[in-house]
């Protein structure tokens, strides 16, 4: 019977998703839970998976296309229709697949119920046993895999049930070109690696590859008009609308950051060993936005009209870049968790957005945001204020500088520390700069004389 899909409605606010990528034909197979179509609203972009198994019998509207939600976007058949389907053998993904599982080709054009002169009730065919082994991979993603003669039993998969997608394929492939063309690399920002989401699975082995990391997109044709992404079009309409809605005052500190510098270093490899988690710097400057956010409430208030708003919790958004855009996830109740909780909540949201797995509730309802701009090398930026927050910290480049130190005594002597400027950007409407260079003053002696445990 066939099974019709609808597009979903990702949150108590969304009516409408625009359908950006179909990730399956009409005439492919699939499975339950393997990812069907993308697509992209107000609040996230989602990878939307098929709610049975069977054979994509039609898709009802073209890549781009805006569709309210509960409108049924694909119809879903039986495997067993396939028999009969012209498109399904003309499929060059069930081609693929065929051609990756020997035997399948008899198993594909053989109506369902009949019975091939190796197959009885005591003994499946190689078919069913290729298929069972390869279950979560679809078959664009084992075609990729032979074109470039990659082991997908070794490559740790982000879908669903650790499922192989195309991106982590591309993003393998990408690592593998990186590692041949660049021995040498520079430290770059630090995610979860494979082993620890998929212990179950070996990691694949690059000598001297970088963490894995989005390609950027493909340079535009010199005179070429590109339309904006949905996801761009909106990032466009909330910084025109912050910056015209709330006037932006920054304000920019300079912490020591050695002492954190000292502890992560003789730390880390502890602490992943132990938690299954690497530590970064991030997971120590959430903490002690959140604990310096309880001392001054005003710099976690919204406005509302003529009223302010004083949040019962902190909700700390992450900004987080990706290669078509950025997204800020949100740890909800950052007061409540201690390091270890603010640093696997960090890894995981930053992991899923970049697959992009979070659920719309997961990138709503901040109160203060987080941005690491310094990544990118930068000493600091001036963020624009995530709306409807009143506050936005941007993280710049750590780097080592000379500093004047005083000593009990008075006497001056010159050190090499490490340094990090921070950058406070508020709304000038509810926040004073007196509230503002507290804050940020009590933020920067929680770093410089951290005492928090870690574990």
């Amino acid at each position: 019977m066939p099974i019709e899909v609808t597009m979903p409605q990702m949150g108590e606010s969304i009516f409408e998703g625009t359908i950006t990528r179909w990730l399956k034909k009409p005439g492919d197979a699939i499975e339950k839970d393997e990812p069907l179509f993308e697509i992209s609203t107000d609040k996230v972009d989602a990878e939307i998976p098929s709610p049975v198994s069977g054979i994509v019998r039609e898709t009802r509207f073209p890549e781009g296309a805006t569709v309210q939600v509960n409108s049924v976007v694909a119809v879903i058949g039986d495997v067993s229709e396939a028999a009969g389907a012209p498109s399904v053998a003309a499929s060059p993904e069930l081609q693929a697949a065929a051609e990756l599982q020997p035997g399948a080709e008899s198993a594909t054009r053989t109506p369902a119920g009949e019975e091939t002169p190796a197959q009885t009730k005591d003994a499946p065919t190689r078919a069913e046993e290729e298929g069972a082994r390869h279950v979560r991979y679809s078959p664009l993603v084992r075609r990729m895999a032979k074109d470039n003669n990659i082991d997908l039993d070794q490559l740790g998969g982000t879908g669903p049930e650790r499922r192989v997608t195309k991106e982590d394929v591309l993003r393998y492939l990408e690592q593998r070109e990186a590692a041949a063309a660049r021995p040498t690399v520079s430290a770059v920002p630090e995610t979860p690696a494979p082993e620890t989401r998929a212990p179950a699975r070996k990691a694949v082995s690059v000598p001297a590859a970088p963490p894995a990391t989005s390609a950027p997109p493909a340079a535009p044709v010199p005179g070429e008009l590109v339309p904006l992404t949905k996801m761009r079009a909106i990032i466009a309409q909330r910084m025109a609308q912050s910056a015209q809605t709330a006037p932006h005052v920054h304000t920019v500190f300079r912490v020591d950051m050695t002492r954190i510098v000292q502890l992560r270093e003789r730390e880390k490899a502890k602490f992943e060993q132990r938690n299954g988690v690497k530590l970064t710097y991030m997971p120590f400057i959430a903490v002690a936005a959140a604990l310096t956010l309880r001392k001054f409430p005003i710099v976690n208030a919204s406005l509302e009209g003529d009223s302010i708003r004083y949040h019962q919790n902190i909700n700390l958004g992450i900004a987080v870049a990706l290669e078509w855009g950025l997204i800020v996830p949100v740890i909800k109740q950052a007061e409540e968790r201690n390091f270890l909780g603010v640093a696997r909540s960090i890894a995981d949201l930053a992991e899923r957005a970049r697959g992009k797995r979070l659920k719309p509730d997961e990138i709503s309802g901040s109160t203060f945001t987080l941005t690491n701009s310094g990544i990118f090398g930068e000493e600091f930026g001036t963020p624009i204020i995530n709306q409807p927050d009143s506050a936005i910290l941007a993280i710049g480049g750590l780097r080592k500088d000379p500093v004047v130190l005083t000593d009990e005594h008075g006497n001056d002597s010159i050190a090499i520390r490490s340094i990090q400027h921070f950058c406070l950007g508020f709304d000038h409407r509810i926040i004073d700069g007196a509230d503002a260079g507290r804050f940020m003053n009590e933020f920067k002696k929680t770093l410089e004389n951290w005492n928090q445990e870690i574990d």
